[in-house]
């Protein structure tokens, strides 16, 4: 266990990779997802309020800026037209089922249901930009994630108490900021892709 100021760093962190990511949008490198980046703001924030209500303390400031970033994110792919992934059938029902996560916790307003359904809505809402990722990682910016990976870590060594409201949010994103930040980096989908073809010209 480290101590709980590390928090600090790991927000400082993350918010660079959020600026990283917006720097790319506003040239025209990346092209967000808006419905997955919405989502992915109102899910983390959700469970910031879920987490304050259950006692989490400082800690929960790392799943603030987790739901921070990806709305100023969100709002900054407005700036550049070009900027803007389609949106297809798989975002649409994905951002739809995220939405109904949102609605259940919505009528439970119980601190760990919510956190619950924040992760459900969350990594519902990640599936299009998973298979964006895969497919065309030159679209996506690991930079924001691989930074929350570490905003995670920290927030995870810093956890005095072990139980749900402390370390559901921040493990999820460690998880999902690998999977995105090893997809998008290594290219694995194209790699997997040329392998394919060598092996089955």
């Amino acid at each position: 266990m480290i101590d709980e100021r590390f928090i600090f760093l790991g927000i400082a962190l993350n918010f660079i990779g959020s600026l990283i990511y917006i720097v790319a949008i506003l040239k025209g490198q990346t092209k967000p997802n808006r419905l997955t980046w919405l989502i992915w703001a109102l899910a983390p924030l959700i469970a910031f309020f879920a987490e304050i209500d259950q006692g989490v303390g400082i800690l929960a400031l790392a799943t603030f800026i987790v739901g921070f970033g990806p709305l100023l994110v969100f709002l900054s792919s407005f700036v550049n037209k070009k900027a803007y992934w389609r949106l297809g059938r798989l975002d649409i029902v994905c951002g739809l089922l995220s939405l109904i996560g949102l609605g259940l916790w919505g009528m439970t307003r119980v601190g760990n249901i919510a956190i619950a359904f924040s992760i459900l809505s969350d990594g519902t809402a990640a599936i299009p930009t998973v298979v964006k990722s895969w497919k065309a990682p030159e679209t996506e910016n690991h930079w924001v994630f691989t930074l929350s990976v570490i905003n995670a870590a920290i927030a995870l060594l810093t956890i005095k108490v072990w139980n749900f409201q402390h370390y559901g949010f921040p493990l999820y994103i460690l998880i999902i900021g690998i999977i995105f930040s090893s997809l998008i980096y290594f290219k694995l989908g194209k790699r997997l892709k040329v392998i394919s073809q060598v092996i089955n010209p």
